[in-house]
């Protein structure tokens, strides 16, 4: 069985901190460009990071380009997410997602490109 399962989530005050993870299970990981989405109460779903299957290249929104760095571990199934600089406006339901198709790249945030999603974690940044 496919499986996201995220974690790391929780409350920090404006210019924080967080790493979130993301393991993954039940197909081969290093397979597929992963990337992060986040959905704040009473907006659309937007992409925040990308990257492809080896780690090079990622891709960011240019919001939190600078500030947030994603990563990868391929011998240990599990997707990353260093958020730095925290503002209020990144409050939001953070998810990871894996691409519908293998050996393929990921150079946008297109959502109908990913195939398989985590339940998110919840980050709430205070100001």
């Amino acid at each position: 069985q496919v499986q996201l399962v995220e974690s790391g989530g929780g409350s920090v005050q404006a210019g924080g901190s967080l790493r979130l993870s993301c393991a993954a299970s039940g197909y081969t990981y290093s397979s597929y460009c992963m990337g992060w989405f986040r959905q704040a109460p009473g907006k659309e779903r937007e992409g925040v990071a990308t990257i492809s299957r080896g780690g090079v290249p990622s891709y960011y929104a240019d919001s939190v380009q600078g500030r947030f760095t994603i990563s990868r571990d391929n011998a240990k199934n599990t997707l990353y997410l260093q958020m730095n600089d925290l503002k209020p406006e990144d409050t939001a339901m953070y998810s990871c997602a894996r691409h519908r198709i293998p050996w393929v790249g990921c150079a946008n945030f297109v959502q109908t490109d990913f195939g398989v999603w985590g339940q998110g974690t919840q980050v709430t940044v205070s100001s």
